[in-house]
Parts: structure tokens; sequence; C-alpha cells
């Protein structure tokens, strides 16, 4: 059974002791940039917690091999906010985020077909 979305939480800052407050079980997952909402990170999980840990890499510290890591942008922890949905099992959460995912596929669409009218 799929539960509540949780309501946004700013995403913590390790330095500061701060956790992320996400179930340890399975569930669907979404990050958010706090300024415009633009979508950085969503999936599902058997362990929302600490796929919420990785969702968002750590700044790039070392200076090299700096060509590597350019292509992808990272974001501050403070620019983020995310929400959950746990679920009862893993296969619950991967059908509840292909639902989503479907939801927000078919809304877009509608909005783009009215915008060329």
């Amino acid at each position: 059974m799929i539960g509540r979305w949780t309501t946004w939480k700013t995403f913590p800052d390790a330095f500061h002791g701060e956790h992320i407050e996400a179930p340890i079980g399975p569930g669907v997952y979404e990050v958010c940039l706090a300024a415009t909402g633009e979508q950085v990170a969503f999936g599902y999980s058997a362990n929302v917690a600490q796929a919420l840990s990785k969702a968002v890499p750590p700044p790039n510290t070392r200076g090299w091999p700096f060509f590597r890591r350019a292509s992808r942008h990272r974001y501050l922890s403070s620019e983020l906010e995310y929400r959950t949905c746990s679920a009862g099992t893993a296969a619950e959460a991967r059908i509840a985020a292909q639902q989503m995912m479907g939801q927000r596929q078919a809304m877009f669409r509608r909005f783009s077909a009215t915008q060329r009218n």
C-alpha cells in the first residue's frame, strides 16, 4: 500500500549534523530546486533514505580530474528540497513511480498541445 507524499523538506546539511527524514524501507522520492521547482531527482528504492543520500553527489573537493565530473551539474544542499512517499514493498514503489511518471508525461503532452493551438 502506498502512503501519501510528505511535505517538502529542505535538504539536510551533513556538516551541521542534520539527517534525512525518510523511510528506511521502500518508497518513492523526489528532489527539486527550491527556487524554481525544477526536478533534480525522482525514483523509487527499497531504501529511500539511502537513495536520497546518493541522489545528490557531494561537491568535488579535489581539483583533479575535474574533466570527468564537469558534465554533471552539482547543487548545494541548501538549494534543494525533497519529499517522500512510503510503500509496502519495493514492487509497489516501482509501480507507483511508473504511474506517477506516466501521469506527469500525459500532463506535459496535454499542456504542450494547448500551447501550440
